[in-house]
């Protein structure tokens, strides 16, 4: 149901609200770039300190700006089912073409609770889901096992796998169909994963290069590997660098490097430190970036 390069956009900020100027002129970047599908208030777009207020102007914006020229899948999720139904029922109202509900986080749930959450979220609310599994984030895995349970539900329509854990997710794609939805969250493993079945790619790094993202989907699904596979070598420098510290630190400032938003942060999250604000520079001065 979504498939090829997804931006996991960031929330720009400024002078500690959101600034919608620069999150439409970021709209209109990538869709201009080729990205299939634009994913707000995820990890990327700092979801954890929005208020709730905050979190439904952005999806609802981002819907708007969008206008049906791509799909938006919202970010919806939370360590509480409750508030997790609260903000799915919102994306929906919103106009929204699905939502991305991540496993809930610090209750580390059972996989049993897991399934539970899932399902009572999808019961309550019927829109397309793509369930989110990081569990460097969370610290629960949500096992193959649990997702090919959960896969059964109508509305759950694919998964989000950040595990980098190809063994694992290959598991994932037998258990649950090639017509189940395998997006990579882990940007590095995106092109061996679509190899083994997957589909697309919720992306950090497509953030600053959705020309290039979109291009190695394009180059795949077309069946030009070497084609694929050189753009993922241009793109491996920028993949580490955009984890050299905490998500979405080195992205949003790179972002800012480029001119397109102001390199603005929400406490606990702050500034890069000198050292690896260089090596971004260099690696995006060698792109050609800036």
């Amino acid at each position: 149901m979504f498939k090829g390069s997804m931006v996991a956009i960031v929330t720009p900020f400024k002078n500690g609200n959101v600034d919608e100027k620069a999150l439409g002129d970021l709209i209109e970047f990538h869709i201009k770039s080729g990205t299939d599908v634009i994913v707000p208030c995820g990890t990327t777009g700092e979801s954890a300190t929005l208020s709730h207020e905050e979190h439904h102007r952005v999806v609802e914006f981002t819907v708007k700006t969008v206008n049906k020229r791509v799909p938006v899948v919202a970010g919806a999720g939370s360590n509480s089912t409750s508030e997790t139904i609260d903000l799915t029922n919102y994306a929906k109202k919103a106009g929204a073409d699905g939502v991305l509900l991540i496993t809930p986080y610090y209750n580390k749930p059972t996989q049993e609770g897991l399934y539970q959450h899932f399902k009572k979220v999808t019961d309550s609310v019927d829109i397309p889901v793509i369930l989110y599994n990081v569990p460097g984030r969370t610290s629960v895995n949500m096992l193959p096992s649990t997702v090919a349970r959960l896969r059964t539900i109508r509305n759950i329509v694919g998964i989000k796998e950040a595990t980098g854990d190809l063994k694992q997710i290959s598991e994932l794609i037998r258990l649950c169909g090639r017509d189940f939805d395998v997006i990579s969250g882990d940007d590095f493993t995106t092109l061996p994963m679509l190899a083994i079945g997957g589909v697309g790619a919720i992306s950090v790094t497509a953030n600053i290069v959705p020309g290039d993202a979109a291009a190695m989907f394009d180059a795949f699904f077309a069946g030009k590997m070497e084609e694929a596979l050189k753009f993922h070598y241009k793109m491996e420098p920028l993949h580490s660098l955009m984890f050299i510290e905490t998500n979405p630190i080195p992205v949003k400032t790179a972002l800012a490097l480029m001119g397109k938003i102001n390199e603005e942060f929400r406490l606990p999250l702050c500034s890069m430190v000198d050292a690896n604000k260089d090596k971004l520079k260099n690696a995006m001065k060698d792109y050609g970036l800036i």
